[in-house]
């Protein structure tokens, strides 16, 4: 019996001299790019990425410095990340928020005068328990569906696909402007302190969003990592500067503040009255610091297991932080009678700490550290856009790019789309946190309400033990959040929210539109199972020939190669150089049959597009196959030179039906390049 090696496909067997005389053995040789796993299966190698070209490995050489090498797929369960750094990576976009929550309600209040902002303690604690009610409802999400998705995954499976599609598009919404928001109010901390900055805020905030797109594209461990040390530096300066100004307050020894004259007297001159919807607009303006609640939920799958236990505790451990921050800084902020500076030069926090602890060490360092976390908050979006957009694109509502990982593992389409969708909303709005606030909060609190809603019924359905105190939780807190969703849209309309309001149900047209469109493909190309068989087919070919070189018949021996039926063509606007090229070529290559045809319009796209008309009545059941030779140049810039004919054609043939356009490179031999 004799036992065969086996050999794979891509292997080799090179005959050779054994050492005894007359012995001949098969040396097998293993392919060098790939790993045999199985009859017929490979594995690709490190080095099959690897680029030959000069150029090629300069380019890899410059994307590994960036960006870092590139990680195996089961190197995903290594990137999931701790409560501790998993607070670092989500929670900013909330905690955050706090820099800016008191000053956008200042801002409202003052419009009725400046005794209206003794409102602002009071909104403040509304906001609050309006945010307990929402992490408690949270958490029932994330335990429900610890796969992620958040809004999206619940009010598709409880209420349907067109609900699911709104809360994905309000969602999609808010954290794109989570990203121009937190920037501006970070370019907004880093001006107070250096003024010079101001004047160049639209170009600081992109160039910083260009920062943490660049830090999230190596990956989320690394950028949750990078994050953790500026985001616990925030927590401990805050705390201590409340922690401070509470001392202060309660020693009676809480300085004096006097705001500039020139800013009461703006105000007096366009004072209004104190009514209820100036209160509402105050509160749906605070209602910012609710944004990235839902950023934990729809990224439970990040975290290490027990994933829904951390991911809870983490979203606690953020409410709890962000409560502290924010009602300490309202609440000093109302006991020093801080007034917003209507210029947006100076924010509110730079005033409180200014006021605390004078312009030194400490007040630069919370001022950096703020502006510092309030980009990294923008993570928290560049983590949710693309986790929730490779979802989307899962279930074929958006481009199916979205769903590929990078060489990181990240999603690298969804943060690069963000990204650029931010720059442009944030250049557009001039780089104000004031201007852009009216945008925010709806999407998120439209996903809340949807989410919830989805819940309440996933309850009513299962009736799993406690479901009526589910259902009781879940109620309330859609209830709460769609009161707070239609007073921010009743009050922030004619401000801004009209766009947004117009913006999600154009996304949900457009995520209905792709997805008909990928069911109708799939019914397309759906294959009945007496089609299941592969039949022999042989192509017309056709060979497009200007000259006969060696490009020419390298082509012309590939398409011999292809059918049986081959036909060169030769397209000339000059009757006697079309006659004198036919008698060359019957001398050359006779066995192949060639067309003349004389273009007296000197065109050269529509006989040839005529010419394969023709060839289509003739026969419609075989392909068309054209064939084209294009000369490979030795140097990149000679490409110019080069092969525009053949560009012509592809483009043109592009979309044509029937018609299979190949491409045979003619490389010069390295023998005959020149020195």
């Amino acid at each position: 019996m004799i036992i065969r090696p086996i050999v794979p496909d891509l292997g080799e067997r090179r005959p050779e001299r054994g050492r005894r005389p007359g012995e001949r053995i098969v040396r097998i040789v293993r392919p060098k790019s790939f790993r045999l796993t199985g009859k017929g299966r490979y594995e690709a190698k490190d080095s099959a990425y690897e680029s030959e070209s000069g150029l090629g490995h300069a380019f890899q050489r410059v994307r590994r410095v960036l960006i870092g090498r590139a990680l195996r797929s089961e190197a995903e369960a290594l990137e999931r990340v701790s409560k501790k750094v998993g607070l670092a990576l989500f929670a900013p976009d909330n905690i955050t928020s706090s820099a800016y929550a008191t000053e956008e309600i200042m801002r409202v209040l003052v419009l009725a005068g400046i005794a209206a902002l003794n409102l602002t303690e009071p909104i403040t604690v509304a906001i609050i328990a309006v945010l307990a009610i929402v992490i408690v409802a949270e958490i029932r999400v994330i335990h429900a569906y610890p796969q992620g998705g958040g809004s999206y995954q619940v009010a598709s499976e409880n209420l349907g696909m067109i609900p699911g599609l709104v809360a994905a598009a309000a969602l999609l919404i808010d954290y794109t402007l989570t990203i121009a928001v937190s920037t501006a109010a970070g370019v907004a901390a880093l001006s107070s302190a250096l003024p010079a900055v101001h004047e160049h805020r639209v170009l600081f905030a992109i160039g910083l969003i260009a920062l943490v797109t660049l830090a999230n594209l190596r990956g989320l461990r690394e950028s949750g990592l990078v994050f953790a040390g500026p985001t616990y530096l925030y927590l401990g300066s805050y705390f201590a500067l409340i922690g401070y100004g509470v001392f202060l307050m309660l020693s009676g020894g809480l300085p004096s503040y006097v705001p500039p004259p020139q800013w009461l007297g703006s105000y007096e001159r366009n004072a209004e009255a104190l009514t209820v919807l100036v209160v509402l607009r105050a509160f749906s303006s605070g209602a910012v610091a609710l944004t990235g609640v839902e950023a934990i939920g729809n990224s439970v799958p990040a975290f290490k297991k027990p994933e829904p236990r951390n991911a809870s505790l983490t979203l606690v451990v953020m409410g709890v932080c962000f409560a502290i921050i924010f009602g300490g800084l309202s609440f000093i902020g109302g006991a020093l009678d801080i007034v917003p500076d209507p210029n947006e030069a100076e924010t509110v926090n730079s005033q409180i700490t200014r006021t605390l602890v004078g312009v030194g060490p400490f007040y630069y360092v919370v001022q950096g550290i703020t502006a510092l976390l309030l980009l990294f908050a923008a993570n928290t979006s560049f983590s949710g856009f693309p986790r929730l957009a490779s979802i989307l694109a899962r279930d074929r509502f958006v481009p199916r790019q979205f769903a590929f990982r990078g060489d990181r593992l990240a999603f690298s389409t969804g943060i690069i789309a963000v990204a650029v969708l931010a720059s442009l909303i944030l250049a557009a709005f001039g780089g104000s946190v004031t201007r852009l606030i009216p945008l925010y909060t709806i999407g998120v609190f439209v996903a809340f309400t949807l989410s919830q809603t989805g819940l309440v019924r996933r309850w009513w359905r299962l009736r799993n033990p406690h479901w009526r105190l589910s259902i009781g939780l879940n109620a309330f807190g859609a209830a709460v959040t769609a009161v707070v969703a239609v007073i921010v849209a009743v009050t922030k309309f004619e401000f801004g929210a009209w766009m947004v309001l117009i913006a999600m149900p154009l996304l949900v047209a457009l995520f209905y539109g792709i997805n008909r469109h990928y069911r109708a493909v799939e019914d397309e190309l759906v294959a009945d199972p007496d089609e299941l068989r592969v039949e022999p087919l042989q192509p017309i070919v056709v060979v497009p020939v200007s000259r006969l070189d060696r490009a020419a018949l390298r082509a012309l021996s590939f398409a011999s190669g292809l059918s049986r039926d081959v036909r060169a063509l030769h397209i000339d606007d000059d009757e006697a150089s079309a006659k004198a090229f036919q008698e060359r070529w019957t001398k050359i290559v006779p066995e192949i049959k060639l067309d003349v045809v004389t273009s007296p319009y000197r065109a050269l796209l529509p006989p040839l597009q005529s010419y394969l008309d023709d060839i289509d009545r003739d026969d419609t059941r075989r392909p068309i196959t054209v064939v084209l030779a294009e000369f490979v140049p030795r140097h990149w810039w000679e490409y110019a030179l080069h092969n525009q004919t053949a560009l012509r054609i592809k483009l043109a043939l592009f979309f044509r039906p029937n018609t299979v356009v190949i491409d045979v490179p003619y490389h010069v031999p390295p023998e005959e390049r020149a020195p």
